[in-house]
This record gives structure tokens, C-alpha cells and sequence, in this order.
């Protein structure tokens, strides 16, 4: 059974008066919940429930050669699939835009923050070096894909363990993972603040992301953006933008204190 859409006006009006359908602040998430390893064939993953939204995210590693710009770094390919038993919105065949863009944006998020040391990936320079696949998979959206995706990517990333590499065969060695990847201490996380009517918010539901008109997703390490990117089809004014950075640094302090509380808490 289908439930009818709440009506937007409805949305903006309540937001108008400072509230949200389910009793959150303007700058709160729902509760975050992250499982670790649940794939026995992945290197390391992790499901992240945020609300009713759910994802899972696998870590896969195989030996490649380097890019040509990049001779002693290891590859880091990112990809997200919206299945179509999470959303009523998307039709089975190729992966579209909306899963195309949530691959794009949690790479830029791990690539730009330099929580990833490519060069600890590289195996023999010029010759051999890991190829780091992140793969995504929405099981439920309820709103807000976009920072589940990235909350999981860096959980299991940080789970991973790196098959061994056989000198002698050349070939990697799936029986045995050992050593944890190479990563920066400090997690990257990705906050996304959508606009509904004249107001931002964040961790939107489903309905409030319907009618969202704006977005804004930032990157950030540590405190400090390393990476900004704008979704949807209104433009954002300079005072709007300073806005969503003034509030951004509560809300990241707050989200960051639940991942590293959760990813320390499954540590291997």
C-alpha cells in the first residue's frame, strides 16, 4: 500500500513555525545506527540506518595498474546503486543519475578530505598497485541517501582489512586480510542541508526531501570543508551559504561524535 505524499504547503507551513512533522529541530539527525561486516565476501562493510533510511556499503580490493598521472598511488573507484525495492521512485535497468551522483559525490568526499594515503595502495611504482572499490547499495530511502552513503563508506573503510599480497604468485591473497588500509585518524564526513520553502535543513525524510528546491552537501575533515557541492535547481544566495556554514560546524560536531563512537566501538 501506497501512502499519499503530505502535501509541501503543509511542509513549509510547519516549517514557517519552527517545526518539523517529526518533532526535530531545523539542525537534528535521526538516529544513526551503524552495523559493522555485515557481508562475508567484502573486505570490510558496514549498514547504516539513519531513521528508516537504510544502506549498505562493501569494501572490495583487487591488483591493478596505476593511472598515468598517478604512477605511485593506488585507484579508488567509487560506485552506489539505488535498488528498486528501497524507493518506489526508481524503475529496474542501468543505475540513473540520482545513484550516479551519490557515487560521485561520497568519492569526492573521501578523495578530497585525504582520508585515503593512495600512496600507501601503491604496490610497485609504475607496475602494481591496489584498486579500492567502494560500492553502495540503498536498501531503504526514507530521505537523505546522500550523508547515509558517506557515513557508510567511511565506516567501512575503516573495518577494511587488506587481502595480502603473495611476492611470489604477484597475485593478491583472499584467504588472508591482515593490515588495516591506509587512512587518515580523522573521519571525513558529508553533511547535506536541503532547502524547503525559505528554510534548511538537515537529514531531510522522504517527504521533506520531495520538496526540497536546493541543495548544499559539504565535505568536511576535521572541521575544515574540503569539499562543496550543489544539488537541485534554485540557486543559493551568499547569505544563504553563509548560513549553512555558520550552522554547519554544530551539526558536524554532533554527527562525528556518534560515528567515531560507533566505528571505535566494532573496531576489529
Amino acid at each position: 500500500m501506497i501512502t499519499p505524499k503530505i502535501n509541501g504547503d503543509v511542509i513549509k507551513k510547519y516549517l514557517n513555525e519552527g517545526k518539523r512533522f517529526d518533532g526535530r529541530g531545523f539542525d537534528e539527525f535521526r538516529e544513526i545506527i551503524i552495523e559493522p561486516n555485515v557481508s562475508k565476501k567484502a573486505e570490510g562493510s558496514a549498514r547504516v540506518k539513519i531513521g528508516k533510511t537504510e544502506v549498505i556499503v562493501g569494501i572490495k580490493m583487487d591488483i591493478g595498474t596505476p593511472y598515468p598521472d598517478s604512477m605511485d598511488k593506488g585507484n579508488l573507484i567509487t560506485s552506489a546503486e539505488i535498488l528498486p525495492m528501497s524507493s518506489g521512485r526508481i524503475e529496474l535497468g542501468k543505475p540513473g543519475f540520482e545513484s550516479i551522483e551519490i557515487g560521485r559525490i561520497t568519492d569526492r568526499v573521501l578523495r578530497e578530505s585525504g582520508f585515503i594515503d593512495f600512496k600507501g595502495l601503491c604496490i610497485k611504482e609504475g607496475e602494481k598497485v591496489w584498486n579500492l572499490y567502494v560500492d553502495i547499495y540503498s536498501i531503504n530511502d526514507d530521505g537523505n541517501l546522500l550523508d547515509a552513503a558517506g557515513i557508510g563508506a567511511v565506516a567501512a573503510l575503516k573495518w577494511a582489512r587488506m587481502p595480502k599480497y603473495d611476492e611470489e604468485t604477484g597475485k593478491a591473497d583472499y584467504h588472508e586480510h591482515r593490515d588495516e588500509l591506509p587512512l587518515d585518524e580523522n573521519v571525513p564526513i558529508s553533511l547535506t542541508f536541503h532547502k524547503v520553502g525559505d528554510h534548511f535543513i538537515i537529514d531531510p525524510n522522504r517527504e521533506e526531501e520531495d520538496f526540497s528546491e536546493t541543495r548544499i552537501t559539504l565535505g568536511s575533515k576535521k572541521g575544515i570543508i574540503s569539499s562543496i557541492q550543489k544539488g537541485e535547481s534554485h540557486q543559493v544566495s551568499v547569505e544563504d551559504f553563509g548560513k549553512v556554514l555558520d550552522r554547519m560546524e554544530v551539526v558536524w560536531k554532533e554527527v562525528l561524535k556518534s560515528i567515531e563512537k560507533q566505528i571505535e566501538k566494532n573496531k576489529k
